[in-house]
């Protein structure tokens, strides 16, 4: 028995093996690089000096500068978070109602902008609301407005970017989780008298919980680290981390600095996703 208990662990460690090296050669390697780096500093050329020094950690959290994008960075993701959810989880729950086949269609609609580069998307979605877009014109065509609105190159542009963005994140695991929900449990809590508002709070929501903490850590995640709508529809007005990060590395070139703010970050992520699990 023991013998047959060696063998099978020698095969499972086998069958990982694969797995761990992939893991550790596209996962765990660059991340021990960016930590190496980010203990270092940047010449005068631009080149990464490997000497141990926790300069770019102090630089990170002393200045105020930093810490005002961070914070912000922080709480736009926060509010996208929770209007994703908001959003999100009326139209999965419609979703989980409909007939299997009418679920099929409405998830593959919801699919269908992963199909398109996220860069493309961005773009089409600031040909809709700009100035001379197609949301202005019809308004200003009916003549509800007599100006066009101005959306772009504003923190409510890059908000509406995000949420347009990351919808499809937070409505598929939504949707998993309330499709699961055994709706006997709904009709039982409507026969015995209560309204749709206590059969919501105490049936529906807590039994989809799971859902929307998944939801929440999924399009959290994203968004924290956000550069590309920011840096379209926000212009100049909104700068955030992951503006700062794509700065540090590509433009000013300190890969130690930038090194040591996606250290942080990550630090802050994984604290964030430990504090918000049950």
């Amino acid at each position: 028995m023991q013998q047959v208990g060696r063998q099978s662990k020698g095969i499972l460690a086998f069958l990982l093996s694969p797995t761990v090296f992939w893991l550790f050669l596209f996962f765990l390697a660059p991340l021990i690089v960016v930590l190496v780096v980010s203990f270092g500093k940047r010449s005068l050329t631009g080149v990464v000096e490997y000497t141990f020094s926790l300069d770019n950690y102090i630089r990170v959290v002393s200045e105020p500068i930093y810490l005002r994008i961070l914070w912000k960075s922080v709480w736009l993701a926060i509010v996208n978070t929770v209007l994703c959810l908001l959003v999100g989880y009326p139209f999965a729950f419609y979703i989980a109602r409909q007939t299997p086949s009418r679920q099929r269609l409405l998830l593959f609609l919801v699919m269908v902008p992963f199909w398109t580069n996220f860069l493309v998307r961005t773009y089409a979605l600031i040909f809709i609301v700009r100035d001379t877009g197609i949301i202005n014109n019809a308004l200003i065509g009916m003549g509800i407005i007599d100006e066009p609105l101005v959306i772009m190159f504003t923190q409510t542009g890059v908000m509406l970017g995000m949420l347009y963005g990351y919808l499809p994140f937070a409505v598929l695991p939504l949707y998993a989780s309330i499709e699961q929900l055994d709706f006997n449990y709904v009709q039982a809590a409507q026969d015995l008298g209560a309204n749709m508002v206590k059969v919501f709070t105490r049936i529906i929501l807590p039994l989809t919980m799971p859902g929307v903490v998944a939801a929440s850590i999924i399009t959290f995640i994203p968004t924290l680290g956000a550069y590309v709508t920011p840096d379209l529809m926000g212009g100049g007005s909104t700068f955030l981390i992951g503006n700062l990060l794509q700065q540090q590395f590509m433009t000013v070139r300190d890969w130690p600095f930038g090194s040591a703010m996606g250290i942080i970050l990550m630090v802050m992520v994984l604290s964030l996703i430990h504090i918000s699990e049950p």
